[in-house]
């Protein structure tokens, strides 16, 4: 492959982690979005982040088996402009009911992204360099975030709504995804290429469940975290959201060096990453600086999990099977995120006897380190088996 053609292809994967990025594009201003609808429950609130991946679920699962009809280029396409449209649709009306059911459209276009990202890591590169160029996808991801969060949380402070402009990335991706991916058709099934997963894929998909239904709470949470003297403030709950999405483009840059040296137990390590941050969140909730840390924690889970994660399920099946195992993956992810508000807000209610946001950070720092254990050790007796 050509170098201009292997550039194109990077650009294209940026484009799509960036309609990804979309997904929090609301995470600056849900301090703002509560006080304006008051009636509104928080968790209700806090769903304008997690409500995409209710349908993202559904598109992602029909994306592995799309991709033998349509080919991925007019997919990506389409998801480009359902994330434009979507995203300009609360203009029409100061309803949250619109607003609501908008988020939950835009999952259409987070459901394909997500899938034939790395459908198309998987198809056009192999080996090392497949690790590397999704560690370049999972720092576009974080760039998108950056983008997406610190302008959102700008503009969103003269105006929440102001918020819904970002959403024109959608419309930028859209047409860079026309120009610089290749069409290569639909994929091909065969006698020995059936689209077919297997228990690695499963395992890592119940682990993407875990991860999502623990980490998104950093950014469900943030915004109504923040005390003291930074209380209220949607640029600084913007900053920290952009200080997290901007660990991960670390992360990612050098993800190949990090499974070298982490090897079998990267996923374990990218969660007790959150852990940290999440210990360092409930601790500093009026520090700016510490709260910048526990970003930055926060992040590097993101980071490391989920490209890695997406190569372990891309590796472990046939080509043809590479779309649904990522769509598996996708499901899990964003299964984690969608329960996650209701979830750990009645667990920290019920356990310990609030669902303020503090509680809800240790119910998901003490959950995300159990996880991470259980699975060191079940990879350490899987050695010594």
């Amino acid at each position: 492959m050509s170098k201009a053609k292997k550039i194109k292809i990077i650009i294209t994967i940026i484009c799509i982690s960036f309609v990804q990025g979309l997904q929090f594009s609301l995470s600056p201003v849900l301090g703002p979005i509560q006080e304006h609808f008051p009636e509104v429950s928080v968790s209700m609130i806090q769903m304008l982040v997690t409500a995409p991946t209710f349908l993202s679920i559904v598109v992602a699962v029909i994306s592995g088996w799309l991709v033998v009809k349509i080919s991925k280029k007019k997919l990506l396409v389409f998801a480009g402009a359902v994330a434009g449209i979507t995203g300009f649709l609360p203009f029409l009306s100061d309803s949250f009911s619109l607003l609501f059911a908008s988020r939950i459209l835009y999952g259409i276009a987070l459901g394909l992204c997500i899938a034939l990202n790395t459908a198309v890591v998987a198809e056009f590169f192999e080996g090392d360099e497949r690790v590397s160029v999704m560690g370049i996808q999972a720092a576009s991801v974080g760039a998108g975030m950056v983008v997406v969060t610190t302008v959102g949380g700008f503009i969103g402070s003269f105006g929440f709504r102001n918020a819904y402009y970002i959403n024109v990335i959608g419309f930028i991706a859209m047409i860079l995804i026309a120009v610089c991916l290749p069409e290569t058709g639909t994929a091909k099934v065969s006698s020995t290429e059936k689209i077919k997963l297997n228990k690695t894929v499963w395992k890592t998909a119940f682990l993407g469940v875990m991860e999502m239904l623990f980490l998104i709470t950093f950014s469900t949470n943030i915004a109504m975290h923040i005390s003291g003297s930074l209380a209220g403030s949607t640029t600084v709950s913007g900053n920290l959201t952009g200080v997290f999405s901007a660990s991960q483009i670390v992360v990612g840059l050098i993800l190949g060096t990090i499974t070298k040296i982490t090897k079998k137990y990267t996923l374990p390590a990218a969660m007790l990453c959150f852990s940290v941050g999440g210990l360092i969140l409930i601790l500093f909730p009026s520090n700016y600086i510490m709260l910048m840390v526990g970003a930055v924690f926060c992040g590097f889970s993101q980071g490391m999990f989920i490209p890695t994660a997406m190569v372990d399920v891309s590796n472990a099946v046939k080509p043809v099977a590479t779309a649904m195992a990522a769509a598996c993956m996708t499901c899990g992810n964003c299964f984690g995120q969608l329960i996650s508000p209701t979830v750990l807000n009645t667990a920290a209610k019920v356990i310990l006897g609030e669902a303020t946001t503090t509680n809800v950070y240790l119910i998901a720092t003490v959950g995300m380190t159990v996880t991470a254990v259980l699975v060191i050790i079940a990879k350490m007796k899987k050695k010594e088996v």
